[in-house]
């Protein structure tokens, strides 16, 4: 098929090169000239496993191609997908105008008929105003042309987005016609040919979809961070509790992990435009909003061990900081815990230092921009020297079983706060370390 792919943002460029991988010709178009020329070369803008491969190897065999220009990219094209940021405006609401501008231009080029794909996370009832925008372009053109929308939303998580696109749990198709439906199934079927992922159902639904996904991974990591707030209070191990419930096939063990609070692109801004949903619905979301305080508590839980342990007045105290990014996988730093952590500790007097595999540049050139309280280093042990506790944040491969005896020697003092609950309880302890963790505290030294 002829696939054109409007924006080359995140979702975009998997999206488009893995239907290019199939074999489909794909054209990503965006406004940014300065991007395209270096997709034009195989440069990829974010860090994805796997991705930068994939799309020079797609761009040599001809199938995947790059250009600013969205008429041109929409004239060949039977499939149009709409991936564009919907980014959360000042009240929580997703904001939409980038949605409505590709639709706008798509009204104004559109030649045939075309299947219109909303592939973008947006807020119920977007399909009907992407639908009205195009149709009122082609009415000032005195044009009659048909069209058909479709919302498919994504269900791609960062550090894994090629395996989840290529090998997809489902794919959720919210549709009008037969023929869409039919288009979008031909269009999917190399990707689940060993089992049938694919459902169907109205445009409301598949938007609600993702919406709804999101926000019961939220609810999750939330209820399983306030169970380990308590576990620590009336003296019960988190991590325990966490085997206990997730053994029940019907919790499980994903998305139970004790921790400092969910980020990236998704949960946080899904959760908030959730709740506006429901407000301007006449509904009061008490969950939804109960996941999101829990959530922003849980981002200075480590701060707030931290002070409790070396006082109100952090002068003079230097803290090595393992992980800046908001998961493994990613240099994605939005709504990081670790931007959090560092601006309360920093405002108390402290320094930092801090490592990341992918995130550092992320950090200085935005999300940390300006604070000269912060170090950045490009080894893990490098960052422990002279500082007086390690802070973990981020679960990289690379910190699960480091040389506790090089940690020990070069901290001022063997204090670590494991914000992801990495390491064994019964080792640091053993290994003389005063240990912090979430839903449990370690403090002794041998």
């Amino acid at each position: 098929m002829n696939i054109a792919v409007v924006g080359s943002g995140y979702v975009g460029l998997v999206s488009g090169t893995c239907f290019a991988e199939m074999g489909n010709k794909v054209t990503c178009v965006d406004i940014d000239p300065e991007k395209i020329k270096k997709l034009k070369k195989g440069t990829v803008p974010i860090f994805e496993p796997g991705l930068e491969a994939m799309v020079l190897k797609n761009i040599q065999n001809k199938n995947l191609f790059f250009t600013t220009n969205l008429s041109s990219a929409i004239s060949d094209a039977e499939i149009v997908f709409i991936a564009v940021g919907t980014p959360m405006g000042e009240d929580g609401s997703a904001d939409l105008q980038y949605v409505l501008a590709v639709a706008k231009s798509i009204g104004e080029s559109i030649e045939k008929r075309l299947i219109i794909v909303d592939k973008s996370t947006v807020p119920i009832g977007t399909a009907d105003k992407v639908k009205k925008t195009i149709q009122d372009e082609l009415n000032i053109r005195g044009e009659q042309i048909e069209f058909d929308l479709v919302s498919n939303p994504e269900f791609l998580k960062e550090g894994a987005a090629i395996a989840d696109f290529m090998k997809p749990d489902r794919v959720v198709i919210g549709a009008e016609s037969d023929f869409a439906i039919s288009k979008m199934k031909e269009l999917y079927a190399p990707f689940s040919r060993t089992h049938d992922r694919f459902i169907t159902m109205d445009i409301r639904s598949a938007e609600m979809t993702k919406y709804a996904a999101n926000a019961m991974l939220a609810t999750k990591i939330s209820f399983m961070n306030e169970i380990a707030n308590i576990c620590e209070r009336v003296g019960a191990d988190a991590n325990q509790v966490r085997i206990g419930i997730g053994s029940d096939n019907r919790i499980g063990y994903s998305f139970i992990y004790p921790g400092a609070g969910y980020g990236g692109s998704c949960f946080p801004k899904d959760v908030k435009a959730l709740k506006k949903i429901a407000e301007e619905h006449g509904y009061k979301a008490q969950l939804i909003e109960s996941v999101e305080d829990v959530n922003n508590r849980q981002k200075l839980v480590i701060a707030n061990k931290i002070v409790h342990r070396f006082g109100e007045d952090l002068k003079g105290k230097t803290f090595a900081l393992w992980g800046l990014s908001f998961k493994p996988g990613t240099d994605d730093m939005r709504e990081a815990p670790s931007i959090y952590l560092v601006k309360e500790l920093v405002k108390r007097g402290a320094i930092i230092n801090a490592y990341d595999p992918k995130a550092i540049e992320e950090a200085k050139s935005f999300y940390l921009k300006g604070i000269d309280s912060v170090n950045y280093f490009t080894s893990k042990y490098d960052v422990l020297q002279n500082s007086d506790a390690l802070i973990l944040l981020t679960e990289w491969k690379e910190f699960r079983s480091p040389d506790f005896q090089e940690i020990k020697m070069r901290l001022n003092s063997p204090v670590i706060f494991d914000g992801r609950n990495q390491f064994n309880v019964f080792n640091l302890e053993n290994k003389g370390f005063e240990y912090y963790q979430i839903g449990k505290k370690i403090t002794k030294n041998k």
